[in-house]
């Protein structure tokens, strides 16, 4: 059952003044890399319930007049066509869908730097790409010995061969695609170039986690370690502000390792550090928002649990090895949780057996948990979904929201003439059909209306989904796990 736990109003307030009391430290300019998902933050929302997905846009739509955003990318990850895992889309592609976004909340994207430009094809291609779209494109370069060779780094052959980045307001936001892209290395190449041209400016770091100002071994912040899994962050004590203050804060590993090496560059660039700490380099507010620290330990620890499954499936779809699962299955142990505490993962499995095929079930937030199983019209997340919003809307089992007559002409589209093998219906398409019959019939109209309670659902399958479904969920705000099997056993599950 949700229980909100996060003061989003709160934050998106203290958060903005935060940065603005930042910008305020460096006299007037301040390179903000900002880490994270920007308009989607679905594991923020989760670990942190009240925590809005669009929170930290909608905070920095509160500076729009004062800032402007530079995205990085990799001109590596151009040339291997990487894949944002959970979009499903190429870091160039996302690069113009977060052009798109960032736009439509009214901030300014002033340009995009292609780093670790080696003169590839591909990235000579997309840089024609965008400045045909009307964008400003810069290329910043690899430094040898990066980032050890510090008299190299902080040199006119090092920051100063990169191309200065053209910049006009005094908060530019730093962000990209993904991890990797080279933020941090954009911000401090522009702190260089800005030092030249003597102008001051400064360098703060926004990530939501870890959150610094909670136990290292809160749920949430192994939460953290949980999505990122694959990156091997591990979450610790930040040394360097202890011994500065006396204070005990969470950081990660990578800031942690780098921190001597940033402290370094900062001299070089700007005569002294301007930081003790990679804490003191945050301005993340996150932790003072927290309302109900009860409700977030126990959304954190069923997000552990979610990313266990998700993480299990990854292996059985070749996307990511064992030791991802063995590191997951540790903080499950230290977070004190198990598969028990997900209850629809008992219910989908005792349906699957006692159906001898797929089952899917859903938690509602009234504590009812309501499954489906699959039939000759339907999937079984189709049927659970009908199941569903007829308990939601007091709708009795034996009413039929759709009929076989509307379902068979859809199933006949699909197999007669448009190619697909399987007849049953996925969730979407069930959908537009109770939306169809919703015009004529009370019992599916109100079952329409009850769409909106499905948010922060938990429900498990116990085959891996199609895309169709799993997109469908999203939408929906369901929270989403699935058992690591294939309904069959092709070889290739589009």
């Amino acid at each position: 059952m949700f229980k909100a736990g996060f003061d989003n109003n709160a934050y998106l307030r203290t958060q903005s003044e935060k940065i603005q009391e930042r910008i305020a430290k460096f006299g007037g300019k301040l390179y903000l890399e900002f880490g994270g998902k920007l308009f989607d933050d679905h594991h923020a929302s989760r670990v942190l319930p009240g925590f809005e997905p669009d929170s930290k846009i909608r905070m920095l739509e509160k500076l729009k007049d004062k800032a402007e955003v530079v995205i990085a990318i990799n001109a590596g990850d151009i040339e291997k066509n990487k894949v944002r895992g959970d979009l499903g889309i190429t870091y160039d592609m996302d690069v113009l869908r977060l052009i798109d976004a960032f736009r439509g909340y009214g901030l300014y994207v002033s340009s995009v730097v292609l780093t670790r430009f080696q003169g590839q094809a591909s990235a000579l291609a997309y840089q024609k790409k965008l400045e045909g779209l009307g964008l400003r494109v810069y290329r910043h370069y690899p430094i040898e010995g990066y980032p050890g060779n510090i008299p190299l780094i902080v040199s006119d052959d090092g920051y100063g061969r990169n191309e200065y980045v053209e910049t006009t307001r005094e908060l530019v936001v730093v962000t990209a695609p993904g991890p990797g892209s080279g933020k941090m290395a954009v911000c401090l190449s522009q702190l260089y170039h800005e030092n030249k041209r003597g102008v001051n400016a400064g360098y703060a770091k926004f990530e939501t986690f870890p959150i610094w100002n909670i136990p290292l071994k809160h749920p949430v912040n192994l939460a953290y370690e949980a999505a990122t899994a694959d990156l091997n962050d591990v979450n610790m004590i930040d040394p360097f502000h202890l011994e500065a203050y006396g204070k005990t804060t969470i950081n990660y590993n990578r800031d942690v390792e780098i921190f001597p090496v940033l402290n370094a560059i900062f001299q070089r660039i700007m005569g002294e550090s301007p930081y003790k700490s990679p804490t003191d380099m945050g301005v993340n507010m996150a932790g003072n928002c927290i309302i109900d620290d009860d409700a977030v330990c126990d959304a954190a620890r069923q997000e552990i649990v979610r990313r266990y499954f998700n993480t299990k499936c990854q292996v059985r779809k070749g996307n990511a090895d064992a030791d991802q699962v063995y590191k997951i299955e540790l903080l499950m142990e230290q977070a004190h949780v198990n598969t028990t505490a997900r209850p629809v993962v008992e219910a989908a499995l005792k349906k699957a057996e006692e159906t001898d095929g797929p089952a899917v079930a859903i938690e509602l937030t009234d504590g009812a948990i309501i499954t489906g199983k699959t039939t000759s019209l339907l999937g079984a997340s189709s049927v659970m979904l009908l199941n569903a919003l007829k308990h939601l809307a007091g709708i009795p089992d034996e009413v039929r929201l759709l009929s076989p007559m509307v379902i068979e002409p859809i199933q006949n589209l699909k197999t007669k003439h448009l190619g697909h093998n399987n007849p049953r219906l996925h969730t979407d398409e069930v959908l537009i059909a109770l939306s169809v019959c919703a015009l004529t019939d009370y019992n599916a109209k109100i079952a329409m209306e009850k769409l909106n309670e499905l948010k922060h659902c938990e429900v498990h399958s116990t085959v891996i989904l199609s895309q169709v479904d799993v997109g469908v969920f999203r939408r929906l705000g369901v929270n989403l796990t699935t058992e690591p099997n294939y309904q069959t056993s092709k070889l290739y599950h589009g």
